[in-house]
């Protein structure tokens, strides 16, 4: 796995930044993605679970879900002012349900690298690359 026993990476494109998560299921794959967006910002393991935010998102096809999922998780780092260390999710067909796990940032210990503007459809890709082995990636706006 890429990153010793990290399941999630970035990719280099332009000044944005991509995104890759890789998982056993689809749902663990969003999770990588989702902390590898998380580690843009900060090491996700500096991150306390202190507050619990609850997910009910859906998309129209898998990379519509990953995207639709990453931005929400954008729109509640912005708008509550947190960070997420750990997210347990579910995915049903073309629906995600869930949680993320965190805490207020703080500047200090969080130490901020760049703000993520959004996710966007650019490389955006969910595929069983083979049996039991899932990745889901695209690029961030920072």
């Amino acid at each position: 796995m890429p990153g010793g026993d990290r399941r999630y990476e970035h990719f280099e494109h332009g000044a944005d930044v991509g995104v890759r998560g890789h998982g056993a299921t689809m749902a663990e794959a969003f999770e990588a993605a989702a902390l590898a967006a998380i580690a843009v910002v900060t090491p996700p393991e500096t991150v306390r679970p202190e507050e619990s935010i609850a997910f009910d998102i859906t998309g129209a096809d898998p990379e519509l879900l990953l995207v639709n999922f990453l931005n929400t998780i954008v729109f509640e780092m912005a708008a509550e002012r947190m960070v997420f260390g750990r997210f347990d999710l579910r995915i049903d067909g073309l629906h995600l349900t869930g949680t993320a796990q965190g805490e207020t940032i703080d500047r200090a210990r969080h130490e901020p690298a760049v703000e993520i503007k959004g996710a966007t459809l650019t490389l955006a890709r969910v595929a069983e690359e083979k049996p039991g082995e899932w990745t889901a990636q695209c690029v961030v706006d920072v």
